[in-house]
């Protein structure tokens, strides 16, 4: 399976790291906890987490990129924004491991291309199955879309909850972040942002 590019500046090398190892790894830090990883009810925990983490953390092995290499191009001259709003988003915290929970909306004016509304979502989907911070995972999204569909322009909102400051240290549990980043067009002309925010603000 394909690693990510550089776009991010993530090591494409993977670490010589077992599932065994991972296992054994997660039995330490139940030990760590105060639990006994031998009961019955934990025995098989290690390798359930390690599952678990194979999933939650995937978009380390996929392109971006790729997914968007398809396009259309028969769209009988059709040049304004396309808005695909409310993209359900899980993704982790790089600094506590906690949960990032919320919803990501996209638009780009297209340049004589378009490309399926399932690869919008599943570019959101690679970069959040990845340890991250709110600011980069929107940065992220916004420049793969406008590079790979040489887009006139990008606009990128994710509105998500954090479970490092819902769940502990500050806790206050109805706290959410928005974050913003637009290139081209969206960045550049005031008419298209303010049509975007109304779009995703229905």
């Amino acid at each position: 399976m394909k690693l990510v590019k550089d776009i991010d500046k993530i090591s494409s090398k993977k670490p010589e790291v077992t599932d065994k190892q991972a296992e054994e790894a997660f039995k330490t830090i139940l030990k760590w906890i105060g639990e006994d990883p031998n009961r019955e009810g934990l025995l098989e925990t290690p390798k359930r987490v390690v599952k678990a983490f194979k999933e939650y953390f995937k978009g380390y092995h996929q392109d971006a990129s790729e997914e968007l290499l398809k396009t259309f191009g028969d769209v009988e001259g059709y040049d304004d924004m396309v808005v695909e709003k409310n993209i359900t988003l899980e993704s982790h915290c790089e600094h506590h491991m906690a949960p990032i929970i919320g919803v990501a909306h996209i638009a780009y004016i297209p340049n004589k291309k378009v490309v399926g509304l399932s690869k919008l979502a599943r570019t959101v989907e690679v970069f959040s199955k990845r340890l991250q911070t709110q600011e980069r995972l929107t940065m992220q999204i916004a420049k793969t879309l406008m590079s790979s569909l040489e887009a006139k322009g990008v606009a990128v909102t994710i509105d998500a909850a954090h479970q490092c400051m819902t769940m502990r240290g500050i806790k206050k549990e109805k706290a959410t972040t928005v974050t913003n980043y637009y290139l081209g067009d969206f960045k550049e002309d005031l008419s298209y942002q303010n049509r975007y925010l109304r779009y995703i603000a229905k």
